[in-house]
């Protein structure tokens, strides 16, 4: 059956989405399809099914939250009873306590807590808090960093080879005057941040980075990169904040800064906090907060701490500590990620695979480690989209811009079916 008979469902969907959605989506990053943008009817465990009936083994996890697997029976029977007794009291309840002080206890800057609906909203608040305790306005960010989509972090997300010392705007509409605000560096060059913050550093208010840096390539930290980070904060009073969305209760219950051992001032966490449902937590250390917890600067959201969402947080965190399910999920993903490496040499195809192993990143790339974001924005896209596409066929869903992430739900025997299903798709990608 060709990919146009076996998907036309979805292609039906999205064309009628098309009359109604702008672009046939509600977030851009769905409107790159393999194919086209899939429509899905259901999800349990590893596999989700489309609209025509295929089964998909997932290893996009909804871009990373369903750390548990779709539909985990206890985490929805939690959320369930919680939304039972109420679905938003835009007031405190004991449950939002309870996740706080769980996360207190396991991440080290959690000093103190907010919670909010997304990453997005929850980067904002991160660098409105460092810029009320600084007194300044200047944010260090870094090449291929995500932030969430917002206009003072949209700069430099991908930008083009010949961008030059200037930052870059991430598309069309972002305020110009925000870039006065923004440097952006290479990710991993400490020299060139100990010369920026020589300057400037008098009027940067925050380094925010991915301690992983997970959206471009999965780069994990030079070693005393991060530590490096610390003591020029620590030398011009900026605040350090870690971006841990992707990184918090997957690499660790404690985080990456668990994980490294390097306490941020201030971190934001979010996807896998809520295992599929919109919930993120500001997470600082006391005399960072100090300016939220006094009311010098605000933090608001009429759906921060709602019912489902904080039930949802707190299943995620006790079944993780109970099942010990990130030791499963390293394991499985290192050996997915050494696998499909062993791949690219038997078909002698140059891949770069990298990644802690709870998520990794795959390249066609002649380079065999990225260190920065240009290492990684010369990859074959265009081979990588082709074995999406064959991979989609062989029933395996994957993010086109090479990330993988893997839940307590996969198997062995998931890994092994994708291995044997990139096996064949390799095979058959045409040669250069």
């Amino acid at each position: 059956m060709t990919a146009e008979a076996r998907f036309a469902g979805s292609r039906a969907w999205h064309e009628r989405a098309s009359s109604v959605l702008a672009g046939g989506v509600s977030s851009q990053f769905r409107a790159f399809g393999v194919f086209h943008p899939m429509h899905y009817t259901r999800a349990d465990g590893a596999r989700m099914w489309d609209v025509d009936g295929n089964e998909l083994l997932d290893f996009t996890l909804s871009q990373g939250p369903c750390i548990l697997g779709h539909s985990h029976p206890e985490l929805v029977a939690r959320v369930q009873a919680a939304v039972a007794k109420g679905q938003l009291f835009a007031g405190q309840h004991a449950e939002e306590v309870l996740l706080a002080e769980a996360l207190q206890r396991l991440i080290p800057c959690a000093e103190k807590l907010r919670f909010t609906s997304s990453g997005s909203e929850a980067a904002q608040a991160c660098i409105r808090i460092a810029r009320a305790k600084t007194g300044r306005q200047r944010i260090l960010k870094f090449d291929g960093h995500y932030h969430g989509w917002l206009d003072s972090v949209a700069w430099n997300v991908a930008p083009p080879g010949n961008a030059g010392d200037a930052p870059v705007p991430w598309c069309a509409g972002i305020a110009e005057s925000a870039a006065a605000d923004i440097i952006c560096l290479p990710w991993n060059d400490l020299d060139a941040v100990r010369r920026t913050m020589d300057a400037h550093g008098q009027e940067v208010a925050a380094i925010i980075t991915e301690p992983v840096m997970c959206n471009q390539g999965c780069i994990e930290p030079l070693p005393g990169f991060l530590q490096g980070l610390r003591a020029i904060c620590d030398e011009h009073g900026s605040a350090l904040i870690f971006d841990e969305i992707i990184t918090g209760f997957r690499i660790g219950l404690g985080g990456a800064q668990g994980h490294y051992g390097v306490t941020p001032d201030l971190a934001l966490f979010g996807k896998a906090l809520g295992s599929g449902f919109p919930l993120a937590a500001i997470a600082g250390r006391e005399a960072w907060m100090a300016p939220l917890e006094a009311g010098r600067t605000y933090h608001a959201g009429t759906m921060n701490g709602n019912n489902a969402c904080i039930a949802a947080g707190l299943a995620t965190v006790e079944i993780l500590e109970r099942d010990d399910a990130l030791r499963r999920i390293a394991t499985l993903g290192a050996a997915l990620r050494d696998g499909l490496a062993q791949l690219g040499a038997k078909h002698g195809i140059a891949l770069r695979v990298q990644g802690p192993g709870p998520m990794f990143h795959m390249g066609f790339s002649t380079l065999a480690r990225a260190t920065e974001f240009r290492h990684v924005a010369a990859d074959d896209k265009a081979a990588y989209h082709a074995f999406c596409q064959a991979m989609l066929l062989e029933g395996v869903r994957l993010i086109e811009r090479g990330l993988w992430y893997v839940s307590a739900a996969h198997t062995e025997d998931d890994i092994a079916f994708t291995l044997a299903a990139a096996d064949r798709s390799l095979a058959g990608l045409p040669r250069t």
